[in-house]
């Protein structure tokens, strides 16, 4: 059983950053209301600013560039948020030129996310609102803790819209009539209700908040080496994501070409081979 690894903070203190030792990279987003780095006294409300945006980025490129890093793990610091989303009192300070360039920021982020290929796992510890939402719908999969805690994307209240690819992601996840009602009305809703419509796929009923995280640990820890194929992983996922976008005749040729780079792998040619045999095959992402 893998075990939490030690978190070091990134350079602006606002995620925490380490890998187990079996290859899963955790991501820990963590700071006050504000914004600002976490202190002690203060609640983890996980919200952002361009600085976290920053510390998300260079967290996504250390798992990316990782050879050793199958599966990608981020959540919230704390058993109270996910994420609350941006920072309203940091917006508040920005003109709209830079709160432009703060979106496209925070979407070329998770884009970045999306397009690694490598299993993407979101584990929300607690409420995950507005650009909490945004982050964890550009994860692959989404575990919930079982709990008081609300999901939405209610930045209609504030009279804008979810502009971290909540209106595009919610709509592609939960299909057009019902991401419209959501994000119109801003309605809240809790972890059970995202289940039903398939937002998050599974709400787990764990006792603690540390017995949540070890039991999505050990979820993600399946899709590692060497006991998953983390390369056909990698391109399944590619194929998926970039698929959807394209007519299904370019989609389908998309998939041949994944299919033949995966034929190549030493993982494909060990995976037939141990079936052949009866045995059980180890991968090794090559």
């Amino acid at each position: 059983m893998a075990e939490w690894p030690k978190l070091t903070p990134m350079k602006n203190r606002l995620v925490n950053y380490g890998v187990t030792d079996n290859g899963v990279a955790i991501i820990e987003l963590t700071s006050d209301s504000d914004g600002a780095p976490l202190e002690e006294g203060k609640t983890a409300v996980n919200t952002y600013t361009r600085e976290m945006w920053h510390d998300i980025d260079d967290a996504i490129l250390s798992a990316r560039f990782d050879d050793e890093v199958s599966v990608i793990l981020i959540t919230g610091h704390g058993d109270k948020f996910f994420s609350a989303g941006a920072s309203i009192k940091y917006l508040n300070r920005l003109t709209p030129r830079y709160k432009y360039f703060f979106c496209l920021h925070a979407n070329e982020t998770l884009s970045r996310l999306e397009q690694t290929p490598k299993l993407v796992v979101a584990a929300l510890n607690g409420h995950t609102v507005g650009g909490g939402l945004e982050i964890a719908m550009a994860a692959d999969i989404r575990i919930a803790r079982k709990g008081n805690f609300q999901v939405g994307l209610p930045e209609v209240s504030l009279g804008v819209l979810a502009g971290t690819g909540g209106t595009a992601r919610l709509s592609r996840l939960v299909g057009k009539a019902k991401s419209m009602e959501i994000m119109v009305t801003g309605r809240k809703f809790q972890f059970e209700e995202a289940k039903d419509m398939a937002l998050v796929h599974d709400v787990y009923d764990s006792m603690s908040l540390e017995e949540f995280r070890q039991d999505v640990l050990d979820y993600a820890s399946q899709f590692s080496l060497p006991f998953a194929a983390a390369k056909a992983i990698g391109n399944i996922k590619r194929s998926v994501q970039s698929g959807l976008e394209i007519p299904l005749e370019y989609h389908l040729a998309l998939e041949r070409e994944l299919q033949s780079d995966l034929f190549q792998s030493d993982d494909a040619k060990a995976g037939i081979a141990a079936y052949v045999d009866k045995k059980t095959p180890k991968f090794t992402g090559q």
